[in-house]
């Protein structure tokens, strides 16, 4: 018998009504592809990309050396042929495997294209496109089956790969000693000490984890949402079971509120609370993309389809398919591009740039901008019949300075994160930095807050904040917000206070918007206000 003659009624073995199944003699399992990308997804996002590509190489080299193992036990006959790994892969599920060149001379060696990698497409539906070869179970596979096989070290190393965009994956098997030096990078992935080691120092770190964790939730109750959006305001609750709401039903989300309230954070909820929570969460900043990338960036395009493309891209739509695209400052969108778009929405299919063929696509939209739509259709720069296709919902995100509640919640909560990510003993606020964080106007909202906590983490010498510690901005602010009987409305006080925001840094917006905690954009945005209010901005 040969590799090619090899298929599932011959290897594989099973109880019509359940039970045990075996392959070439040997217990196997079916598992579900998206349960191991979810797996995964969870083995990142817990313990990170190095320890959960050591795991998942290991794994797959297990299975591959227990693959060739099984196959010296069963079908003797076919060692030697080198076409029976390959077979066995695809066999497998795992992949289909249109080119494989072995040589079996001296130096071993094996070039390998893997298309439909199982690896890639899960990667790709939960956690998004990548920089990096991500078939670490196939590689690791490949290592442990040649291993195996030739009573040498052997190792697989994917230098192409689809999840990063390439056109196929590809890679190579080389001999430890062949790989020379190259090869140690990836040795670590392979060794069984090293997520040894791993594993019980993340273990001691998530011990530390869960009892800082405890000890926040003490202090501000039951008001952290599972995606950990604070909501210990009435306003806020009410945002946050709206999106829930909203979450059920599959129509176009535009997300509202000033900058840095945390639009993608809501966007990111309601995907969690969809049906499309096991899909991906893809998110674009519009108006940091240039009007020339954008089309290429949201549809992707082919090789030669102009000049730089040299190699097959996916586009956003086509790596968010079956779950949410998440579209940042949508307001920044050219009309030329806001047509195209109001295609995509009608039609659900997109065509990729230097591509006469459309491909159908299934993606949730959640729009955001800090601008006001309606105003913007008004105005002629944004199309009609684009607003009504987004804006089937509309959700507005309310401004911090709207919920004085959550400002020590979340203030307390970013404090835990940069104390612990810099390694500094900070625990608190003093009286003083307390009441200010409570009366400040925070136009740049969450980000604002939480930069400025961030800032007077690293520059704090005692075991809680003080006044000096703060941003220079901050200190600025008119402490006199109220006077007896008197509330001065906020607009008043948020115009006051970025005008000397921007007398405090000699007039450098830049430095201005960026202690503020809004964009550039925005400052521009709120001075012009207040020019067309007839308050003229202090040079």
């Amino acid at each position: 018998m040969k590799a090619r003659e090899l298929d599932l009624k011959k290897l594989l073995s099973f109880n019509a009504k359940g039970g045990i199944i075996h392959f070439m003699g040997h217990r196997a399992l079916l598992l579900d592809a998206v349960a191991m990308g979810l797996l995964r997804k969870e083995l990142i996002e817990n313990l990170g990309i190095f320890a959960a590509r050591n795991i998942l190489t290991r794994m797959g080299y297990a299975h591959g050396w227990r693959t060739a193992e099984n196959l010296h036990t069963e079908y003797p006959d076919l060692l030697q042929d080198t076409a029976c790994g390959p077979t066995l892969h695809m066999l497998q599920g795992m992949t289909n495997i249109p080119t494989c060149d072995i040589s079996f001379d001296p130096t071993f060696r094996m070039f390998t294209v893997w298309e439909d990698s199982y690896e890639a497409e899960q990667h790709v539906l939960h956690l998004g496109m990548t920089t990096e070869s991500v078939c670490w179970t196939m590689t690791g596979y490949v290592s442990g089956y040649c291993s195996r096989m030739l009573g040498q070290e052997v190792y697989c190393i994917e230098d192409e790969c689809c999840a990063k965009g390439d056109p196929h994956c590809h890679n190579v098997a080389r001999l430890k000693e062949d790989w020379g030096a190259d090869i140690n990078p990836h040795l670590p992935f392979f060794h069984t000490e090293t997520i040894d080691v791993m594993l019980k120092d993340v273990t001691t770190k998530l011990q530390r984890s869960e009892q800082k964790i405890y000890k926040l939730q003490q202090l501000i109750g039951n008001d952290a949402i599972p995606s950990g959006i604070i909501a210990s305001s009435k306003i806020m609750r009410q945002t946050l079971n709206l999106a829930k709401r909203i979450a059920k039903v599959d129509s176009s989300v535009v997300v509202t509120g000033e900058s840095g309230v945390g639009k993608e954070m809501i966007a990111r909820f309601i995907h969690k609370e969809s049906m499309r929570d096991a899909r991906p969460f893809l998110a674009v900043n519009c108006g940091a993309v240039a009007e020339t990338l954008l089309e290429s960036e949201f549809f992707g395009h082919t090789k030669g389809a102009f000049t730089g493309a040299d190699k097959e891209r996916l586009g956003l739509f086509e790596a968010a398919n079956g779950g949410t695209l998440f579209l940042d400052e949508v307001g920044e969108i050219s009309l030329n591009m806001q047509v195209k778009l109001l295609r995509v929405l009608q039609e659900k299919e997109i065509r990729r740039v230097g591509e006469n063929s459309s491909r159908p696509v299934d993606v949730r939209i959640i729009a955001a901008t800090n601008r006001d739509l309606a105003d913007e259709v008004a105005a002629g720069r944004f199309r009609k019949d684009l607003y009504y296709r987004l804006c089937i919902f509309e959700l507005t995100v309310p401004p911090l300075r709207e919920r004085p509640d959550d400002i020590l919640p979340l203030a307390k909560l970013f404090l835990d994160k940069a104390a612990q990510t810099m390694k500094r003993q900070v625990i608190g606020f003093n009286p003083q930095v307390t009441d200010l964080l409570q009366q400040y106007c925070w136009p740049g909202n969450v980000r604002q807050l939480q930069n400025t906590i961030e800032h007077a983490v690293a520059l704090c010498n005692t075991k809680r904040i003080c006044l000096n510690d703060l941003p220079k901005i901050m200190r600025l602010m008119d402490p006199h917000i109220t006077s007896a009987g008197v509330i001065r409305p906020i607009d008043d006080v948020e115009r006051e206070h970025i005008l000397a925001a921007i007398q405090a840094v000699s007039g450098d917006k830049a430095l201005a918007a960026r202690g503020l905690g809004i964009s550039l954009s925005s400052l521009y945005q709120k001075l012009k206000r207040y020019s067309d209010d007839g308050s003229r901005p202090r040079k």
